[in-house]
């Protein structure tokens, strides 16, 4: 029964561990995540002396901003995206230029503004736009395999090796015939929230940002994101081979990590730190562009000059606070309100670069932190209170620095889970060492129990802090019995048959002397020696010892019989009974002490049980005993009796019978 029980705890803690690390690992670890993140941002060297950018200085944002809109007021026609166009296709020739942005429908009420837009959007060669993947299907089926047919000139041939993602996505947002056949290149803007590295992270409540999804599968084609396909346009479309942990392009010597779930590829981003504008790359405001293109178009100065542009990828995109329906801010790890726009310049950063956050795979997490359990707990287990809980606690800052400085160098790893993991370690840990050292305690208790009293173990229990030589003087009852004859008997019986005898004795006399409140302070030999009073609390002591001496001597007449049937020899006790002061305390040396009673009254105590042999008696009794006893007694009185060590006689009596 005891096993089932240690069984079942056992099972109830480790489904409890379970638990606990599940909900840590997917619900609180996120938020450790991005507090490290947010915390352990990277800085890359200076724009200018006068300005700061901490992204890469060859990615620059042109931004549709509040400043862009106060001139331009919103929803403009698309011909004035044509000056921005126009800029790069004529004077600025960046390598790359991507529009963080979707185009969807016609604008029926201006299409002369739309013709001139996709003619702008056609001569610009080196322009990647965005599409945007959905999860609903086609209302029309038939348009959308046309459609799916015809979209599959945006999807790029790489070797697809993965196994677990599923066709996600059912539909493409469409474009516009025009826009669709002036596009040469696009990618994906999506955004998912709510992971870590494929981790799903209470999705339907996290909405932060982590992560980039740089290809997606549709219908069994691979199709880029407006990252990917920038870098592979950068690198002039190497070879690309998708696994389930990988993205790999081998003539580039390049290998990314990824997690794939059922239905996406996640590569975590590594954020950089934002400029006091909010954006961590190189700003522009695009009413600076389409200002520039005009003064260039007239021979004035531009506001922006093109060779800014060279060798540099230009990222456009909008961010006009709420109200103007161009809010693009999202909530990453580092900022509420992070501008979708920077967030696409993150991943074109992170990809083109190599600057990658490795991100530590679960299953080393789980080793890690299932290792440093197993050393807190025995730790615990092996070292002293104080000492154990040093070391653990030093095992959980450890592992906190170490975490926040893996972050510092661009590895990610679980910073709650394990720490979470290693406190519950310890109060388990504690609680198992407290039980089993009660546990040890009780034993040792039990065990000394056997050796001396119960009550003065109690009482050493209790002034454990305090143990010393020394005591007191108090006022008690010594009973002292001894087997008559037990020397001579000894030596016509076996060492066994003599331990036997004097166990059962011994056994039967115990609880008659613990039921009238007395503890046994010693064996000597076949004597026993009881004290009634001390350490037990009792006004009634020297009664009590009386009647105690006299149900012994019942219980001895008792055994008698009973032995006498097993042949063994019959035998007899004396006990001799005194009641007076008493030094009573721990007696002994600082390293080996007793608690006993000490002095004249003991002394008369023991020479009144030897009188029993003088007299042929059975219970003696001091006269200080008897004046405290002698309503319920029946006595004979031994008269000027001369006791060893005392100056003047005195009269003991021979308890006959205990009547009440």
């Amino acid at each position: 029964m005891k096993k089932f029980k240690a069984l079942l705890l056992g099972l109830i803690i480790f489904l409890g561990l379970i638990f606990i690390y599940f909900v840590t690992y997917n619900f609180v670890e996120p938020k450790g995540y991005d507090f490290m993140v947010k915390h352990s941002l990277t800085e890359k060297l200076p724009f200018d002396n006068n300005k700061k950018v901490y992204g890469s200085r060859d990615i620059v944002l042109v931004v549709i901003d509040s400043k862009t809109v106060d001139k331009y007021r919103w929803p403009w026609k698309r011909e004035l995206n044509c000056k921005i166009y126009d800029y790069f296709t004529k004077y600025a020739h960046p390598d790359i230029v991507v529009h963080d942005s979707i185009i969807a429908t016609l604008d029926n009420d201006n299409p002369e503004s739309d013709r001139k837009f996709f003619n702008s959007v056609n001569k610009l060669d080196n322009l990647v736009v965005g599409f945007m993947p959905s999860v609903m299907g086609w209302e029309n089926k038939e348009f959308g395999q046309i459609y799916d047919s015809a979209f599959q000139k945006f999807s790029i041939k790489a070797v697809d090796k993965t196994s677990s993602i599923n066709n996600f996505y059912s539909s493409m947002m469409p474009f516009p015939k025009p826009y669709f056949d002036s596009v040469k290149h696009a990618g994906s803007v999506s955004m998912l929230p709510g992971f870590i590295n494929g981790n799903l992270s209470s999705y339907a409540i996290d909405e932060v940002f982590r992560n980039h999804e740089y290809f997606l599968k549709y219908k069994s084609n691979v199709y880029p994101s407006v990252a990917m396909k920038t870098f592979l346009m950068k690198n002039n479309n190497p070879k690309v081979i998708l696994t389930n942990n990988a993205i790999i392009f081998p003539e580039l010597n390049y290998k990314i990590p990824q997690k794939t779930t059922h239905f996406q590829s996640i590569v975590p981003l590594k954020f950089y730190k934002l400029n006091k504008d909010g954006y961590s790359h190189q700003k522009i405001s695009a009413v600076d562009i389409m200002d520039s293109y005009d003064n260039l178009n007239n021979g004035k100065t531009p506001i922006v000059n093109p060779d800014f542009f060279k060798n540099k990828i230009v990222i456009i995109g909008a961010n006009v606070p709420a109200g103007t329906g161009l809010n693009d801010n999202k909530n990453t790890p580092i900022i509420s309100n992070h501008p979708g726009v920077d967030i696409q310049a993150t991943a074109i950063d992170n990809i083109i670069h190599r600057d990658l956050l490795k991100v530590t795979p679960h299953w080393i997490n789980f080793l890690v932190t299932l290792l440093g359990m197993l050393i807190i707990y025995t730790i615990i287990r092996v070292c002293d209170l104080f000492k154990s809980i040093e070391l653990s606690i030093g095992i959980i800052i450890f592992y906190i620095l170490f975490s926040a400085l893996s972050f510092y160098f661009g590895n990610a790893i679980n910073v709650i889970t394990p720490p979470v993991m290693f406190i519950i370690t310890m109060l388990i840990g504690y609680t198992h060492k407290f039980v089993l050292e009660n546990r040890s305690k009780e034993k040792v208790k039990s065990a000394m129990g056997k050796y001396m009293s119960e009550d003065v173990m109690k009482r050493v229990m209790q002034n454990i802090d305090n143990l010393g030589l020394g005591g007191k003087k108090a006022t008690v009852t010594v009973l002292f019995a001894d087997i008559r004859g037990f020397t001579s008997m000894s030596e016509t019986m076996s060492a066994q048959q003599v331990s036997e005898i004097l166990n059962e004795y011994f056994t039967e006399m115990e609880p008659i002397i613990t039921k009238y409140n007395g503890i046994i302070n010693k064996f000597i030999g076949d004597a026993v020696m009881a004290i009634f009073g001390e350490p037990i609390q009792d006004k009634n002591h020297a009664a009590n010892a009386v009647r105690c001496g006299y149900e012994m001597l019942l219980k001895v007449k008792e055994l008698q019989k009973k032995w006498a049937e097993e042949g063994k020899p019959k035998i007899e006790i004396g006990i001799g009974i005194n009641t007076g002061e008493v030094f009573v305390g721990n007696i002994g040396s600082e390293n080996r002490m007793e608690y006993t009673v000490i002095g004249d009254t003991v002394n008369l105590a023991s020479r009144l049980e030897s009188y029993n042999k003088v007299y042929k008696t059975k219970m003696l009794i001091s006269s200080s005993t008897y004046e405290t006893t002698k309503s319920f007694i029946d006595v004979m009185k031994i008269s000027d009796v001369e006791i060893r060590g005392k100056s003047h006689r005195m009269n003991i009596y021979e308890v006959l019978k205990v009547i009440g």
